[in-house]
């Protein structure tokens, strides 16, 4: 509802340029032909204007796309070599982890292999503090090993 208004207002106002410019002609000092003349030396010279504004409009348009795309390319390139630091440091990190989870499992390994032989070294102490105590040295007195 508000558009049709202003699109009525616009074609009214339209209207009363219209008659205005029709008015001026009709009453102006000028004959016809001078008049016809100099509406259309206006014209040219209106038209070659605008040509000469859209050119510079379509330079400074030109030049800023070229200067965005420079500008867009440089971001690119920052952010490809900021991607690549990171992956770098990813790896690095990635490494130290490995490296470091293998030599926790060699310690393990280490340990269990020495708690084992601690094991086995106690078992075969008791047992011959067993015999020692028992007197006894017959297959009666073997065990499984463990």
């Amino acid at each position: 509802m508000a558009d049709e208004s202003k699109s009525n207002g616009l074609a009214w106002f339209l209207a009363g340029l219209g008659v205005g410019a029709l008015v001026g002609i009709l009453y102006a000092p000028k004959s016809g032909r001078e008049t016809r003349e100099d509406l259309v030396t206006g014209a040219r010279e209106s038209s070659e204007y605008i040509r000469n504004k859209s050119r510079q409009a379509a330079d400074t348009v030109s030049q800023f796309v070229d200067k965005s795309k420079e500008q867009v390319g440089q971001f690119v390139d920052k952010s490809k070599e900021q991607v690549g630091d990171y992956v770098d440091r990813g790896r690095e990190v990635i490494d130290r982890g490995r490296a470091q989870w293998e030599e926790f499992v060699e310690r393990g390994k280490n340990l269990v292999s020495e708690q084992g032989n601690r094991a086995s070294a106690a078992v075969e102490a008791g047992r011959q503090a067993y015999k020692a105590s028992t007197g006894t040295t017959g297959p009666a007195t073997e065990t499984t090993e463990y």
